[in-house]
């Protein structure tokens, strides 16, 4: 096993096989804590959905890197019970949140000609996956609230994943819904306002219905990712920026 000695030094090194080694065996807070000894913090990327699952680790972050941004990717299409959400959360957190927002122009093509009916994987390749692309580049790893139980994609990811050029770090992916019950209850974290109405899941307000877990999500389309997270999603940029 590769030693926590020098670990800064070592962080170019380490292959994602080797950061799954140290890191997998840990609890999920020791390896948030563990990942200030790997990497810098002009580094590390976190951005967060501030969606029904998201305040367990905005409220890790908050206690255990407070000096860490959160990006919000605001699509322009969010309930206004999210952003209110959002508010509310960075407000009680000490979160330092940055809005992450589409092309104007290629925003107002998308509103105009409902591409969330005809074309929703371009739609969200637009709106989420394009604006986030320049402030990805300039990190090496990128925190996800990816929780394995929440789809079969999902459950299949391990704490580091490779996807191009940035490293994935997932410190709750291997949690189950158990768990993040007892610490969202035990620290009397404030609920997303729309889950009490039955939204077991929350994204943009034209392509989320209610349901259990992520089952409103995209509901009749096949659908389960936007194409942040699934390998794929390299493709679905490349073809929007060919529109």
């Amino acid at each position: 096993m590769t030693s926590y000695r020098n670990m800064t030094q070592l962080s170019s090194k380490l292959s994602v096989n080797q950061l799954n080694e140290l890191f997998t065996p840990l609890p999920f807070e020791k390896r948030l804590l563990m990942l200030g000894r790997v990497f810098r913090p002009q580094e590390v990327l976190y951005t967060s959905s501030f969606g029904t699952r998201s305040v367990m680790l905005l409220h890790l972050i908050s206690r255990l890197r407070p000096w860490q941004k959160v990006h919000f990717i605001n699509t322009t299409y969010h309930f206004q019970e999210t952003l209110d959400y959002r508010n509310r959360i960075a407000d009680a957190f000490g979160l330092e949140v940055v809005d992450v927002l589409p092309h104007p122009a290629q925003n107002e093509i998308t509103r105009s000609e409902r591409w969330w009916e005809k074309d929703p994987d371009l739609c969200c390749a637009i709106n989420k996956v394009l604006p986030l692309e320049p402030i990805k580049a300039r990190h090496k790893v990128w925190i996800t609230g990816l929780m394995g139980y929440q789809t079969n994609f999902r459950s299949d990811l391990e704490v580091f994943e490779q996807q191009e050029d940035i490293i994935k770090f997932n410190p709750l992916i291997d949690i189950d819904e158990g768990e993040w019950h007892y610490y969202t209850s035990y620290h009397k974290l404030p609920r997303h306002p729309l889950e009490a109405l039955g939204y077991g899941s929350v994204g943009c307000e034209h392509c989320t219905a209610k349901g259990k877990g992520r089952q409103g999500r995209w509901k009749g389309r096949g659908k389960t990712e936007c194409g942040l997270h699934p390998v794929g999603a390299v493709t679905s940029v490349q073809e929007a920026q060919s529109e």
